[in-house]
This record gives structure tokens, C-alpha cells and sequence, in this order.
């Protein structure tokens, strides 16, 4: 199969890096001027917080910030101030550093009962976004298993779809997690997914190149039905594409 969305190689892990920062920029500043508001749904990950600190460094002056809503794509069941807290990673890299107004801020409660997390984050959305939400963006990582957000292979990542917000149990972690549906994710105008290293590129191989199977590799479930696909990969993850 061919995946769906437009595949962009960059030479190293710093390129990587300022791609994605670029394509946050320049989707947010079209929002902006068409609509004077960003929303954004954060993901975790290493790429993400490189893209973080680079945002609020070389950034910072590049957008009316004040303007900007962020929301998160999947959770850790972990406290705010957890270390392994997708939360805690934008804080310390990017929404304490621009000096984010909390109100703007939008998190998933890792720290309450899994389900109820879900359930009041998909409330959550539909009072912010309206009925069927729809991000400006969607920051999305892929892991080796070729996962994304918090769907991992072994379940039909549409399982759910209707509910926006889902709190599946990860058996591979032996723990619940947090996580955007498709439906959800798949609506946004544009999403950015970001993959470095060589050890994604069997995966990237298998996701763009392989039979389409999302209960084997979820992130094949990312096509969004108005907007646009990017993929941000290094050339030592698109090693084994044969395009």
C-alpha cells in the first residue's frame, strides 16, 4: 500500500526537529489570520520535546501565543508532575517558558480513574470544540510497534470510535492510558507525524510500504478525511522505503 499524506525526509534529528517547529508555526499563523485562534493537541515523546524547546526559543516571537489553546493527543494514568506525564513534558519545555496562561491550557487528568478521565476530557472537547472537534493540529509520534497516541497494535483501533476520548488497557505496559479516537484525530485540518532514528524504519517500511492492517500497526488508521498528512521522518528512519 501507499500510505496517505505527504512524506518529508530530513537529513538528521536537528532537521527533524526544525521541520516540525516550522509546520507548528506556519499552521498556527494561518489559523490565526483565519480564524484568531489556535487549537492544538500536544503529543509525548523525544521529537515533540525537542520541537518544544525549540518552539519556545527561536519561536517565541513568531506567534501571538495569547491565542494559542492546547489540548493533548493521549495521557499517561500518572500525576501532572509525574516524569513520565505527556502534561509535564509541555509544561517544563514549552508552556511555562512562553508563560501560557493555564486557562489555555487544556490537560488530560492522568491522576483520576481512567474511564472518568476519558469520559470528562470528551465533554471537555465537545464544550471547547463543539460536537465534532476538530484541531487546528495534531502533533502525533509513531513508536517501533507502530503505534500513535496511546492506540497499540493488538485492538481495532476504531474500537470506540463514537467516544472521542478512550482509556484502553495497554497490556504491552500493563497499565491504562489516555488516548484521542480516530474519529477525533482524523478530523483535525492538519496533523504532523514525527519519526527519527533508525530504529522506526522497519516499522515506517511496514506502515507505508505493507499491507494495511491498523490492529497490527494503528497509526495506518491516521487519514484525515478534510485535511492535510504530514510525515516528518529522518533519513535514517525512511532507510528501508523504497521511495
Amino acid at each position: 500500500m501507499t500510505a496517505p499524506g505527504t512524506l518529508v525526509v530530513l537529513a538528521d534529528e536537528a532537521a527533524l526537529t526544525r521541520a516540525v517547529a516550522d509546520h507548528f508555526v506556519e499552521t498556527a499563523q494561518a489559523a490565526l489570520a483565519e480564524r484568531g485562534r489556535f487549537d492544538v493537541a500536544l503529543s509525548g515523546g523525544s521529537t515533540p520535546k525537542a520541537v518544544y524547546a525549540l518552539l519556545a526559543t527561536a519561536a517565541r516571537d513568531a506567534l501571538a501565543w495569547s491565542r494559542v489553546r492546547f489540548f493533548f493527543g493521549d495521557e499517561r494514568c500518572v500525576p501532572p508532575d509525574d516524569p513520565e506525564s505527556n502534561y509535564k513534558t509541555a509544561e517544563d519545555g514549552l508552556l511555562r517558558p512562553l508563560g501560557i496562561d493555564p486557562a489555555h491550557v487544556f490537560r488530560m487528568r492522568g491522576e483520576d480513574d481512567p474511564a472518568a478521565a476519558a469520559r470528562a476530557y470528551a465533554d471537555l472537547l465537545r464544550d471547547e470544540l463543539g460536537a465534532e472537534p476538530a484541531f487546528d493540529l495534531v502533533l502525533l509520534g509513531m513508536g517501533p510497534d507502530g503505534h500513535t497516541a496511546s492506540l497499540f497494535p493488538g485492538a481495532d483501533p476504531l474500537t470506540g470510535d463514537a467516544e472521542l476520548v478512550r482509556a484502553p488497557w495497554v497490556e504491552k505496559f500493563s497499565t491504562y492510558r489516555i488516548t484521542l479516537t480516530p474519529r477525533v484525530i482524523n478530523a483535525s485540518r492538519s496533523i504532523a507525524i514525527a519519526a527519527g532514528g533508525a530504529g522506526k524504519a522497519p516499522v515506517l517500511r511496514d506502515v507505508r510500504e505493507g499491507p494495511y492492517d491498523p490492529t497490527l500497526h494503528p497509526i495506518q488508521i491516521v487519514d484525515p478525511r478534510d485535511g492535510e498528512l504530514f510525515w516528518f521522518v529522518d533519513a535514517a528512519a525512511a532507510s528501508e522505503l523504497a521511495q
